[in-house]
């Protein structure tokens, strides 16, 4: 039994039972015992490997369209390159790899990670520490000065809480983490209700017992960033596992080991994630007076951006072997059965005008 399942079960025999929004917030953050704040989830000795750790293309990829986009946007002399939960840092390196064929981007650029932990920071400080832009430490995006924005947020949005909803007879009540009998953490339904104007087209005739999420943290980051975007210009590019229309379903999910886990099994131990709900995300940033571009597929974003001519760049000259490590990196990140299109890709901008590689295809 973990140190955190302890604690858990303590709080829910005085209290009462978790929201799953808390039980979220708890597995992850809690001080002694969260799985972000007592490990290394990242890479390949972690419990998962997000898309900078499969291949350096990516984070290049994503320069690329920064790049652009601030030419779009005027190329201002100053504006805050911003990347939400930068995990080991290498996206940022990659990033600035391409960055730095244009001096007066680097010029301009102030860089703030936005990363609470400590002990992260400092893996983040090593990675960068020959960079051109260093890094400025920010607990919250509200720290970030003002400015034109570049905001990135790759796997972000996953890992903050969600609130469940099961339906009843009664409506959608809240689906909430107690104990049963002998003191095992279950999950149970709660007194408190979804009101109707809250449940969308796709969920009202769901059968019961359906599960329907909502992601109020996520929509208030998303609507933060989009209000500054809509005041002082800029773009952010969300990045990340979803789905592109409000429907019922459980996506609330564990890794443990590098695999799939019971949700319950090892709180504090496992990465609790669930999956992105889009356009509840473009609706925060509507809401802010910003203007979310069409959501593209990952897969079809990096090829618009020129994912396979890098690759061939890249692996010219190489031996079959490592031409081979950058085929698989092409599959991993771009294929429709990998990462390719569960992941998508947002892009808010202040006034709607479209850049690559989110303008029509040729």
């Amino acid at each position: 039994m973990t140190g955190l399942k302890d604690k858990l079960r303590q709080r829910i025999a005085s209290g009462g039972p978790l929201p799953v929004a808390e039980y979220m917030t708890l597995c992850l953050s809690d001080p002694q015992f969260g799985y972000y704040t007592t490990r290394e989830p990242f890479g390949r000795k972690g419990d998962f490997i997000t898309a900078p750790e499969v291949s350096q293309m990516f984070g290049e990829m994503i320069g690329a369209v920064c790049l652009g986009a601030y030419e779009s946007f005027g190329a201002p002399d100053a504006v805050q390159l911003v990347e939400l939960g930068p995990g080991r840092g290498t996206l940022m390196a990659d990033f600035q790899r391409v960055a730095a064929r244009r001096p007066a981007f680097l010029n301009a650029a102030r860089l703030n990670l936005v990363e609470m932990s400590p002990r992260l920071r400092k893996i983040q400080s090593d990675t960068l520490q020959t960079a051109a832009l260093q890094p400025e430490f920010r607990d919250h995006f509200a720290q970030v000065p003002d400015g034109p924005l570049i905001v990135i947020a790759n796997e972000f949005f996953d890992a903050l809480p969600i609130h469940q909803f099961v339906k009843t007879v009664s409506g959608w009540r809240e689906r909430q983490v107690g104990l049963d009998d002998k003191g095992n953490l279950v999950f149970g339904v709660g007194v408190a209700r979804l009101p109707d104007t809250a449940i969308p087209a796709g969920a009202v005739s769901a059968s019961g017992g359906s599960i329907l999420e909502t992601q109020p943290a996520a929509n208030a980051i998303a609507e933060e960033i989009a209000a500054r975007i809509a005041k002082h210009g800029g773009i952010a590019l969300f990045i990340d596992y979803g789905y592109a229309k409000s429907a019922a379903g459980d996506t609330l999910q564990a890794l443990y080991n590098h695999s799939y886990d019971d949700v319950l099994a090892h709180p504090g131990e496992a990465d609790i994630t669930a999956h992105v709900n889009f356009e509840t995300l473009a609706l925060a940033a509507q809401a802010a007076g910003a203007v979310p571009l069409p959501l593209l597929e990952q897969g079809e974003f990096l090829l618009r951006a020129g994912l396979l001519e890098r690759a061939g760049s890249l692996g010219a000259g190489k031996s079959p072997h490592q031409q081979d490590s950058i085929r698989d990196a092409v599959e991993r990140l771009a294929a429709p059965d990998q990462m390719g299109a569960l992941f998508k890709v947002l892009a808010i901008t202040a006034d709607g005008i479209p850049f690559a590689p989110f303008d029509p295809a040729p």
